[in-house]
């Protein structure tokens, strides 16, 4: 709409953005009125109209196959369009229609905003199984003429409301027609039936909607004169009561076809069992924490009973073994606590990179710096455990073999992600500008346990490639590929 609009019309933004809240919108007008409706606005010279938007109804059948949007019209062949665009007023008069051997009731809808006509809505509607209408029918009938009327005198859509039509109740999940002192004219079927879920014993006909709402919903002091009121349809709100079995959502929309209010139209819908799963969903995300949080908690009890361990030893080599454990295991708590402050099982690796890195070089043996360049992104818990040990075996392994006590350094961490959305990669590049490899050193067959965890965790559990090789200048350098998702 924002590209024909703006290609065709002389309309601003202040007047685009009008139009975008109507669409958002007049499904309600649509599914009321049992009728197609699409959006036609003037070109910017006059002689032409534009179809911007097009909606069918879901309470009967269409009236266009076709998709009308960015038909151009030449004026003067639809009448109706003029009549409506010239006089400001909605169009009815003329004789239906036919298209396709299909009878069809055509009118015309001036949209209004701050005195100025933008465009025209033709209402179409198929006349092809009219029959007698039902007391629901009318009902729709009537609420789509006052919101038609509304829309021809520039106060409907409401300004700041901006809905949710996903999200909102819509006309067949339930409807209730109030009049001005909010007093319940007719209630659909499937409205009665949410209430009656709620604890509601009688009919609603005849009744106050804001005092019956109010006594069904939970006591809350003050807040129930609020409810009252917002049920009783006064201002454009939505809102949802909880009581007896049942979780309803409401949409009160104010009728003023002519200026004063007249009444209220009340969308709702039953969500019991849509909040009834959402709450089991934020229980079991709140117990997955809890777990991660729980196993982080075990794991540095661990580390510190290692620590412990490691000072009661005076095999040098034993308490170094201590010390390579201890890291070992703190690499895989720092993924653990970053899961328990997420909602999903997938972390930011880019914050687990830098504390691995930061954990590491406190065994420095000399003055080594650590760096990182580049992004690992967002990783699968799955993917970022093991990746954790394989980083802190690298590093480890860099910082341990590669300075002499006093040597001066830096260890680079550089991540690239890269294919396609379905094979994505993550390679991921290691190097020092330490004493480099023996001449002789195959990582493939090295028997440094280091090693060991990272070819089992890179080739078994990751799926990936790894290979050590001497840096182009100076140093060592370790390649890791490894794939991932493709989201980043």
């Amino acid at each position: 709409m924002n590209d024909l609009v703006r290609q065709h019309t002389a309309l601003g933004d202040s007047d685009l953005e009008w139009l975008h809240l109507l669409v958002s919108e007049w499904q309600l007008l649509s599914d009321l009125s049992f009728a197609d409706l699409v959006l036609w606005v003037p070109t910017l010279d006059g002689t032409r109209y534009v179809s911007v938007a097009q909606m069918r109804p879901n309470t009967g059948p269409t009236s266009y196959q076709d998709d009308m949007v960015g038909h151009l019209v030449p004026r003067g062949r639809r009448p109706l369009l003029d009549a409506a665009l010239d006089e400001g007023r909605i169009v009815r008069e003329g004789d239906p229609e036919w298209r396709e051997e299909v009878p069809v009731r055509v009118e015309s809808i001036p949209v209004r905003r701050e005195g100025r006509v933008l465009g025209v809505i033709a209402r179409n509607t198929n006349l092809l199984t009219v029959r007698t209408p039902s007391r629901l029918e009318l009902t729709y009938l009537q609420s789509a003429s006052d919101l038609a009327q509304m829309i021809a005198a520039g106060s409907f859509p409401f300004p700041g409301q901006q809905v949710d039509m996903d999200a909102s109740p819509r006309v067949g999940d339930g409807l209730l027609r109030l009049d001005a002192d909010g007093v319940v004219q007719y209630a659909s079927p499937n409205a009665l039936s949410a209430y009656h879920r709620l604890g509601l014993a009688s009919d609603l006909v005849g009744h106050h909607l804001g005092t019956a709402t109010a006594e069904l919903a939970p006591s809350r002091g003050p807040v129930d004169e609020a409810l009252a009121k917002v049920a009783s349809g006064w201002a454009p709100r939505e809102f949802e009561i909880e009581g007896g079995d049942g979780v309803i959502q409401l949409r009160a929309i104010p009728l003023k076809p002519k200026g004063p209010r007249i009444g209220s139209l009340v969308l709702l819908r039953d969500v019991t069992e849509l909040r009834r799963r959402e709450r089991e969903l934020i229980t079991k995300d709140a117990t997955i924490r809890e777990i991660h949080h729980r196993v982080k908690n075990n794991l540095q009890t661990v580390a510190a009973l290692l620590r412990l361990q490691a000072r009661r030893i005076d095999s040098a080599k034993g308490r170094e073994a201590l010390d390579e454990a201890v890291r070992r295991v703190g690499s895989i708590a720092i993924v653990h606590e970053t899961l328990s402050q997420n909602l999903d099982e997938r972390v930011e690796f880019d914050e687990i990179a830098d504390r691995v890195l930061a954990m590491v070089a406190e065994i420095s043996p000399g003055k080594v710096t650590g760096r990182r360049t580049g992004r690992f992104g967002i990783l699968d818990a799955e993917v970022a455990t093991p990746l954790s040990m394989v980083l802190t075996e690298i590093l480890q392994n860099a910082l341990e073999h590669g300075f002499r006590e006093g040597d001066t350094g830096t260890v680079e961490v550089s991540a690239v992600r890269g294919g396609t959305t379905k094979e994505a990669r993550l390679l991921i590049t290691v190097q020092d500008d330490g004493v480099g490899l023996p001449e002789d050193f195959d990582p493939h067959r090295s028997g440094n346990l280091g090693l060991q965890i990272v070819r089992t965790l890179v080739e078994g559990e990751l799926g990936g490639t790894f290979d050590m090789v001497r840096a182009p200048e100076r140093g060592t350098q370790v390649l890791l590929d490894i794939p991932v998702r493709g989201d980043k």
